[in-house]
Formats: C-alpha cells, sequence, structure tokens
C-alpha cells in the first residue's frame, strides 16, 4: 500500500486518478484550492489520507501545502496533476507572475523542492507541449505580448524538462511525465475523445506498479506507452539553464543531490 499526494484532486484528472488509487486500497493525500472546495470531494475524502488547502497560484500558499504534507509524512509518490489551460490575459499572482506560469511550471518546482523526497514523481504535461519552444528568455511574459496558447505549450514543456533534469540529478527517485491525452474534463470539454478513466490511467500507473515497465525513469509517456517528447525536453543545457531560472523567480533552490 502506497501513499500518494495529488495536486488538483477536487475534479477531474485528479479526482479520477485519486478514486482510482483508493480503491485499490491506496493512501490519497488530496488537494483543494481552498477551503470551499473541500465540500466537492464528497466521499472520497473521508476515505482520504489526508486533505490539503493553498492556492497554487499563491507562493505563500505553495509553500504551506508543502509545510501540510511534510506534516502528513514521506509520501511513496506524488502526482503533479493541477494546472490551468488559457488564459485570456498574463494576470499576475501576489508575487507579480504570469498565472500560467505560477500554477503550472512554478507550482511544481517549488512543491518538488520543498515536499520530502517521494520514491516517485509524476508531472501531467500534454502534447501541446512540442509548441512551447524558447521559453527560457522570458519566462514570465514581461516582454512579449500575451499569448496564452503558447504560454500554455511552453509551461507543459517545462514541467516535462523538471521531470528529465530530476531523473538525472536524483538517481533514486522515479521521474516521469504523462501526457493524458484530450480528456473529457473542465477543461477538456465534453466533446474530448479520452474518457476520465483512460485519461488517469497512465499516471496512476506509474505512481504504485510494481510492474518492471513501470520502473523506469526519464521518460515521457502517453496511455501506457513511452514516446518521444519535444528536443529541448531531453536537453541536460535547457533543463539546468530552467531549474537556475525557477530558483531565482521563486527563490527556492532545487537540491542537486
Amino acid at each position: 500500500m502506497a501513499t500518494i499526494f495529488i495536486t488538483g484532486s477536487t475534479d477531474g484528472l485528479g479526482r479520477a486518478a485519486a478514486q482510482s488509487l483508493a480503491d485499490q486500497g491506496h493512501r490519497v493525500v488530496l488537494h483543494a484550492r481552498s477551503a470551499g472546495r473541500t465540500s466537492a470531494i464528497g466521499e472520497l475524502a473521508s476515505r482520504s489520507a489526508g486533505m490539503v488547502v493553498g492556492d497554487l497560484a499563491r507562493g505563500a500558499d505553495v509553500r504551506s501545502i508543502a509545510d501540510q504534507v511534510n506534516a502528513i509524512g514521506r509520501m511513496d509518490a506524488i502526482i503533479h496533476n493541477a494546472g490551468v489551460y488559457t488564459r485570456p490575459g498574463r494576470g499576475a499572482t501576489p508575487e507579480g507572475h504570469a498565472e500560467t506560469l505560477a500554477i503550472n511550471t512554478l507550482a511544481p518546482y517549488m512543491l518538488t523542492a520543498l515536499i520530502k523526497r517521494p520514491g516517485r514523481l509524476v508531472y501531467l504535461s500534454s502534447g501541446l507541449h512540442r509548441g512551447g519552444e524558447d521559453s527560457l528568455d522570458d519566462l514570465d511574459w514581461t516582454k512579449r505580448a500575451w499569448d496564452s496558447a503558447k504560454a500554455y505549450a511552453e509551461s507543459k514543456l517545462h514541467v516535462v524538462a523538471l521531470a528529465f533534469a530530476l531523473a538525472r540529478r536524483w538517481p533514486k527517485v522515479l521521474s516521469n511525465a504523462v501526457d493524458p491525452g484530450w480528456v473529457r474534463t473542465k477543461m477538456g470539454g465534453a466533446g474530448a475523445p479520452v474518457d476520465l478513466d483512460t485519461g488517469q490511467r497512465t499516471q496512476s500507473w506509474l505512481a504504485v506498479s510494481g510492474d518492471a515497465a513501470a520502473q523506469v525513469s526519464g521518460r515521457y509517456w502517453h496511455h501506457l506507452e513511452q514516446q518521444q517528447p519535444a528536443r529541448e525536453a531531453t536537453d541536460p543545457e535547457f533543463q539546468d539553464e530552467l531549474i537556475e531560472k525557477l530558483g531565482r523567480l521563486t527563490g527556492v533552490a532545487l537540491p542537486q543531490v
């Protein structure tokens, strides 16, 4: 029985993964953006190993989430599921960051650095990450005209690169990225071709499976199969420069080993 923390687990893919893992007998630690959102979890909350609350757009809340998880204990796996899609404008978090960057990139980076190191890390990306090249000169969208689709693609490239960087830096941790496909969620819409169960299956499998096929690191997955990600994601120089910039933006250093 494993203990797994899943960000963004009040609905959509996060909740589907939490339900699947709980049904298998695992201990799941849930996350809600606010106290008001906890009621949306329903009966799953009573079966969980804990609930943490915090808004991933707020740096102080992200630090609090890490503290709450660490107080529960060491996780066997963490699924970085939470994310946002297109935003009408750059927006600004309390720290002044673009909202898409803050939620999709900075939050998983900070949580990775601040939560006790688990045995497995899974980062939710998207096939659209292949359109996120050349982001490092203006990560926070302070110079460019806002492009919501490009910002989303960049953020999903970042988490693939982060997963691969951790596979290099932390050899005792299995770190992978997953493209769940276009799934029928609030984000994906009712017309999306992939059902929730299919969409959650790969990340749940990577988080807990004893199969030899799942006990690998530094891979990019889609529906239980490995795929080739964007070239930049696999480039150690890009990975290292990204991590250096994220450390400066957040004030949080990622442990080297």
